[in-house]
């Protein structure tokens, strides 16, 4: 394996370029007496194509978007399974699409997962639910669902080593993701309570951190993480002092900077948006001044 890889009894987390950034990711390969596994195929496993293809029994999926799926294509033989509500995400493009649903840029996105990340459909991918467990001998790797991000994202904790995969609750200054059709902020805040909650020794995030090693310092990158929501809670009611329309508040831009053009973008601003939006009203910070019109209270 690569120099930058760490290893962790019969795990070894296979280090993407810088950290794992966008587009990369930072995969895992667990090693049983019974199985071997890959979990989230990356484009890391994809650069390491020539050692590492076909060499998985098993393939388990923390969610199902693009980046987490590139190298499925290396494992034709191997098992592959994702939560119950995310493996249709495998199974054909269309049940991705569904999961990110953008709508009139389905052409493109279909574009760009098939040739950026080289979707293949699974029509045979299994699923699994809250609590399975992977059994490969003296090590296991055991499920918990930790919705928000998509219906079926999850967590996975290899023991006995104590790795927790965290999947896309990335740690990282970007903050929570709930920008897709099946993304959900209350799952979201529920599931980083949940993760806070499962004693582990090593924290491993799918991009940007990697891998964490201390329990204080995993605590304070999760504080920080979950903090974003609370920021854009804030912003919103800032920026509605004013009355706004939704379209005036994608513009402004609550998620990604101003200098990302993403074509999908504008979407994901507007699901977080009306997320928030939705909850600032039932708590009386927002109100509906207009048709169109949103504005603060305060």
């Amino acid at each position: 394996m690569a120099a930058t890889d760490r290893q962790f009894g019969a795990v070894t987390v296979l280090v993407g370029d810088q950290n794992g950034k966008y587009p990369h990711g930072n995969s895992l390969w667990v090693r049983g007496r019974e199985a071997t596994v890959v979990i989230d195929p990356s484009l890391s496993v994809v650069n390491r194509a020539d050692e590492l293809r076909g060499r998985a029994d098993i393939v388990v999926q923390s969610h199902v978007h693009e980046d987490h799926v590139a190298g499925v294509h290396l494992f034709p033989k191997a098992k592959v399974y994702a939560h119950r509500e995310d493996a249709r995400g495998l199974q054909n493009l269309d049940g991705l699409m569904d999961i990110y649903g953008y709508g009139g840029l389905n052409d493109a996105m279909r574009h760009f997962v098939e040739e950026q990340f080289h979707y293949v459909a699974r029509p045979d991918a299994h699923f699994f639910e809250d609590g399975e467990v992977f059994a490969l001998g003296e090590t296991q790797i055991r499920v918990i669902h930790a919705p928000g991000h998509t219906r079926g994202h999850c967590v996975l904790l290899v023991e006995p080593e104590g790795v927790l995969f965290l999947g896309d609750i990335d740690l990282s200054s970007f903050g929570p993701y709930y920008g897709d059709a099946w993304s959900n902020l209350a799952d979201f805040e529920r599931s980083l309570q949940r993760v806070r909650e499962i004693e582990a020794r090593v924290w491993v995030s799918f991009h940007h951190v990697g891998v964490v090693e201390d329990r204080h310092t995993f605590l304070t990158k999760l504080d920080r993480f979950a903090g974003k929501i609370a920021e854009r809670d804030a912003a919103l009611v800032e920026f509605l002092a004013e009355p706004r329309s939704i379209p005036d508040m994608v513009a402004r831009r609550f998620l990604y900077p101003p200098h990302a053009t993403m074509s999908f973008i504008d979407a994901a601003e507007r699901r977080t948006i009306e997320q928030h939006l939705d909850r600032l009203m039932a708590r009386g910070q927002v109100e509906r001044c207009d048709t169109d019109l949103y504005r603060s209270c305060e």
